[in-house]
Order: structure tokens, then sequence, then C-alpha cells
């Protein structure tokens, strides 16, 4: 089975946030970063506007240099609370519809659907159904990129900003890539340019017809990296597990809404055995089972239940789930969604033990 990986980049983030939120900044050339102070300011632009790009403006760019390419914008000091909140909320859509879920920072995330889509084609209608919703719920675009490996993801979803979607299955990947600069590879900035210019490597292209053996020769490990990446061979898998990682969750949208219980209980039934299996995998035990239900309207609730001790029982978890489901079992309207969340994990499966022994001592 093809993987099959969506890269999602919200388009000038902080910038669209702000746009949104001050409809009179449509269309204008918005500049997030330091006070410019007429020109004379010191700092940086954090990130700018499409608009403000017509004028050469871009991230990291002096401050004082963009006031002077463009000293008409709106010139906005960052609100990275107001940020973070939109990311969140942002975040929790997307997780909705990955089988794997990664966040890679503020404003962009991986996800894998090659259980849920069969398909290029089905990845690309899942695609524009997650930019619908962001865009309805959220008011800001984000454009994606699918295709099999993480690294022509992320370069598909640059291709056709804003609010587009891209898809590269495998069989198109070199002719997607040949015509590009080899900077649009991750990994190859306006420094790193150089060094492959100087070899005769201009474009993506130039990679793809040079042999390994010589990628190897001329840039050592980097080069064997890069050619790889071109060649989609990036075997990288999405990570939904980090050290800190809190809580471990899957969501599902039907595709229409339903009231039918059997419909519904099989879809909390499968996601509680792909969580299980993680957790399995990755010898997580949990003390925290969160039910969420999202009706029709995005009317959203979550009712949750904690245990005295970690456990990792599927067959218990999924009681406790049907339990509290029972509290929206009367209810007429038809749900959009539902999901599942482990919360309060632990990996010490010695430590567990330790207190399960300690209860039943106390008790017995």
């Amino acid at each position: 089975m093809n993987r099959i990986i969506l890269h999602c980049d919200l388009d000038c983030f902080f910038a669209s946030v702000e746009a949104r939120d001050n409809p009179d900044y449509k269309g204008k050339p918005i500049i997030i970063g330091a006070d410019p102070k007429e020109g004379r300011g010191r700092g940086v632009v954090s990130t700018c506007s499409y608009e403000a790009r017509k004028f050469g403006l871009h991230s990291a760019m002096p401050i004082s240099q963009a006031y002077r390419r463009c000293p008409h914008g709106i010139y906005l000091r960052p609100d990275g609370k107001k940020y973070s909140k939109v990311s969140i909320d942002v975040m929790n859509i997307l997780k909705e519809y990955a089988d794997k879920f990664q966040q890679v920072g503020i404003d962009e995330a991986y996800l894998d659907v090659s259980e849920i889509c069969n398909s290029y084609e089905k990845a690309r209608v899942l695609a524009n159904n997650i930019r619908d919703e962001v865009l309805k719920v959220i008011g800001i675009t984000l454009s994606i990129g699918c295709a099999p490996t993480q690294s022509i993801a992320k370069i598909a979803s640059d291709y056709n900003k804003p609010n587009g979607t891209t898809v590269v299955p495998p069989d198109y990947i070199l002719r997607f890539l040949e015509p590009m600069d080899i900077t649009r590879i991750p990994g190859i900035g306006k420094k790193s340019k150089v060094y492959y210019n100087k070899k005769g490597l201009k474009t993506i292209g130039d990679i793809i017809a040079t042999p390994l053996e010589k990628m190897i020769e001329f840039f050592g490990k980097n080069g064997k990296w890069v050619w790889e990446v071109v060649h989609g061979l990036d075997k990288r898998e999405v990570s939904e597990f980090s050290g800190d990682r809190k809580s471990i969750s899957k969501e599902r949208t039907f595709y229409e809404d339903t009231n039918d219980f059997n419909v519904i209980f099989s879809k909390l039934e499968e996601i509680n055995d792909k969580i299980h299996n993680n957790l399995e995998k990755n010898n997580i035990f949990y003390k925290s089972i969160t039910l969420k239900i999202r009706f029709e309207g995005f009317e959203t609730y979550t009712r949750s239940k904690s245990l005295l001790f970690h456990i990792r029982e599927k067959s218990k978890a999924l009681k406790i789930v049907l339990e509290l489901f029972n509290e929206f079992s009367d209810s007429k309207r038809k749900i959009r969604l539902v999901g599942i969340r482990f919360s309060n994990l632990k990996r010490n499966r010695k430590e567990i033990q330790t207190s399960l022994l300690k209860f039943a001592y106390q008790t017995s």
C-alpha cells in the first residue's frame, strides 16, 4: 500500500489572523514584526501578507528596509497568545482527519492518511475538505501538499499557495520536481545552493540525473539524503509520539452526519482499536479516558472519566466510552464527529505494577 502524506501549511499565518480579525486590513500589505519607527527601527519582519511580498518583503528582512520598500504597509507587533490559540484550534481540526498526526511548528503539520484514503484522488478530496473546514470554522486559509513522502509533500504544499491543494502521486514525482530550483528541497538554502551550483546542479532535474555515487562523492551523507529525497525515498514516518506527550487521541468525521448507533459504535470501536495498537507498540498506559462528540452545526461536547490506576485494556476502555456516550444516546440530533482521547500517560510498567500491589496490600 502506498503511503499518502499530507503537509498542511497555514498561509502567511500571523498576517492571515490579523486580516481575519480586522476586515479593513484585507487586501492590504500587512507586516508582522518589530516597530519600524518610520524606517529607523531595529529588528526584523516576522512574517507578512502576500500583498506585502509584492514589494519584495519577506521573513527575517530588517524592518527598516521593509519600511523603505513599503511605507504604506500596516505594521503590527506579534500577538503570540492569539496566534497560539488559533494554531491549537486549527491543529484540533487537522487531527480529526489523520491516521497519524505530527505538528512541526505553530503553522504546519503532517498527516498520514494512508488508511483513510486508498487513492490519491480520494486524498485530494480529503485535502479540499480540510481546507474548506478550516476556512469555515477558523476563518483563515491553508495550502496542502499530498505525496508519498514528507519531503515531497512539503514541497507540494508550497507549490500552489495560497489556499491550494497539490497532489503528487508516486509516478509523477520526477516530472513534478525536475524544473524546480534546488532551493525548493527542504534543507538547501541560499548558502548551500552555492556549493551545488559549483558542481553544475541548479535544478532538481540536475540532481535526478546525477548518479547516487557522484552525489555522495560531492556532498557526503548530505548528498545521499538529497538524492533520496528527490527520488521519493524519504522513509521518515509521521511521528505521533514524543517523550513529553501528555495524551493521545483520534477523531473521525463521518462522511454524512448520522444518528445510527451501529455506525457510531463501529467508528468508536475502530478508533479505540487503532489507539490501543499504538499504545501497545509504544508501551504506554493511561489513567483518563475522554469521549468527544460533535453534532451537526459543530456543537461539540467532551465527557471524561479518570481511573484509580493506569491501565491499557481495550475492552474496558470501550465500555467506559460507551458509558460516557449514554448521556447523548437519546438525542435526536445527528452526529458529525466522534473522538477518543487517553491522557495521564505513563510508560513505566514497573511503577504501575508497584502501585497496584500497594493498593491490593492496603485493601486486603
